[in-house]
């Protein structure tokens, strides 16, 4: 098989490093705030994860301890008592993986999202990383909503969509090992995914370094075919140095109904509780609407 250097970028990357950072918590509380709009609805509706990994974490692992980067993620997030409804969900989504309130398990997002689907909901997740791969199959042989490919995320929005059930949404987390090349990646995955779904959401997150760059990507989604698209922002520190993850942010195209309300909740109380600095910033808002 050959692969492209998207996927050849990928193929070494390891979020076992990452698990639980602050980014990780913004991505897990809107991918909650999205499933839990869906669930509004009787209907059964569908996840695709394009970019899955292996499902959990350790956070006692040598990588997970060499970064630590937890520690000022999920972990002081835990000790909030204070919090919106759905943080709420999402952290004890969480706790449900570590019994006893010893913190050393964090769930990524396949299985956030397989926590909270219902018995006709279903979940697609896809991981190129063969390791990874086989960890995520692993984890969800038993759960017959769940299938799981070892396939490039960007090829499987052009042959997995539309999804069955007919209604939901796509997460789309890649690990921007490419830079500036990746936000060519999601145009283009977007472009097709929308052709072939046209009513799906689409979930996309992204690192923030530069305002200019997070700025430079809103106006190439603006220009899509989209017809709602809306914006999340959370910095710990000021956009304006490319040495440092000072931010994320994840852009939602068709995004569910007053799902803004529930994001503008979410937004300040994780600015809150993760605060680094004074310069600390976030934000709700639609690029397009």
């Amino acid at each position: 098989m050959q692969l492209g250097f998207q996927a050849e970028l990928a193929l070494n990357y390891r979020h076992a490093y990452h698990a639980g950072n602050f980014a990780d918590v913004l991505k897990h509380a809107v991918l909650v705030a999205l499933i839990e709009a869906f669930k509004q609805k009787a209907t059964p509706f569908s996840v695709l994860d394009t970019h899955a990994g292996s499902a959990r974490y350790l956070l006692t692992s040598t990588e997970a301890e060499k970064t630590r980067e937890f520690a000022s993620g999920i972990k002081p997030l835990l000790s909030v008592a204070q919090m919106p409804s759905l943080l709420h969900v999402y952290l004890n989504v969480v706790r449900s993986f570590n019994p006893g309130g010893n913190l050393q398990t964090y769930p990524g997002s396949p299985l956030i999202a397989a926590s909270l689907l219902r018995a006709n909901d279903a979940l697609v997740a896809c991981e190129l990383q063969p390791d990874e791969a086989r960890k995520l199959k692993a984890e969800f042989q038993n759960d017959a909503r769940v299938s799981c490919h070892q396939r490039d995320g960007y090829e499987a929005l052009r042959a997995l969509l539309p999804p069955k059930p007919k209604r939901g949404l796509v997460l789309i987390d890649p690990p921007f090992e490419a830079q500036f090349e990746e936000y060519n990646s999601i145009l283009l995955g977007l472009k097709h995914a929308h052709q072939r779904w046209p009513t799906g959401t689409y979930a996309i997150w992204f690192p923030i370094k530069l305002r200019q760059d997070a700025e430079a990507f809103y106006r190439q989604v603006a220009q899509q075919p989209f017809e709602k698209v809306l914006v999340t922002e959370l910095l710990l520190h000021p956009a304006n140095t490319a040495l440092r993850l000072n931010g994320c942010g994840m852009v939602i195209v068709n995004p569910p109904y007053r799902i803004e309300h529930s994001l503008g909740e979410i937004l300040p109380a994780l600015g809150r509780a993760l605060e680094q600095s004074r310069y600390g910033s976030n934000e709700v808002r639609f690029l397009k609407s």
